[in-house]
């Protein structure tokens, strides 16, 4: 029987919501990785820096664009056991600097993806998926990497059927 993880990084604080900078107590990634969560019953694993970036908006950004020219892998607060178990990993990530956040370049080379499928989740105000999917096949060779879902993350919250009708596509649910 095949099995799900939702592996996600996310980030509350000051966002962009639409054009404008708003406080948001819950990221808008969480927020589709848990539309994920209900539609799947999947496990899910929040994809956490040891030190994370700030809550202030300007000061992230330069953060993890810091991150992202040193090519940084940004130690994680932890990790799962294994992956072993699952057979599709439903990755979801803002886009930052036109990829995913470089936290998530330290989980996807911390395990072997060899025979797993791979679902790309991006949520974003306008970049739509970067190069991301290329980045992830790049890390995951011997993986499957389907075709990834880009969200307006001001949006997520009237996503769920776009994300159901992905997860459907891809045999999810």
């Amino acid at each position: 029987m095949s099995k799900t993880l939702i592996a996600f990084f996310s980030r509350r604080g000051e966002n962009y919501v639409g054009y404008s900078k708003q406080y948001i107590k819950v990221g808008h990634t969480e927020v589709a990785a848990e539309m994920c969560k209900e539609l799947t019953g999947a496990d899910i694993f929040n994809i956490v820096m040891k030190k994370p970036y700030s809550d202030e908006y300007d000061v992230c950004m330069r953060e993890s664009k810091d991150d992202y020219n040193n090519n940084a892998r940004p130690e994680l607060r932890d990790l799962p056991e294994s992956i072993d178990e699952y057979d599709t990993i439903i990755l979801a990530y803002p886009n930052y600097w036109n990829t995913m956040p470089m936290a998530v370049f330290t989980f996807l080379e911390a395990f072997d993806f060899s025979n797993k499928k791979i679902l790309p989740l991006c949520t974003n105000e306008g970049n739509d998926l970067g190069r991301s999917i290329e980045d992830i096949k790049k890390i995951c060779r011997n993986s499957s990497v389907a075709r990834g879902l880009s969200l307006s993350g001001s949006g997520v919250e009237n996503s769920q059927k776009h994300i159901e009708n992905w997860l459907t596509e891809n045999g999810v649910i």
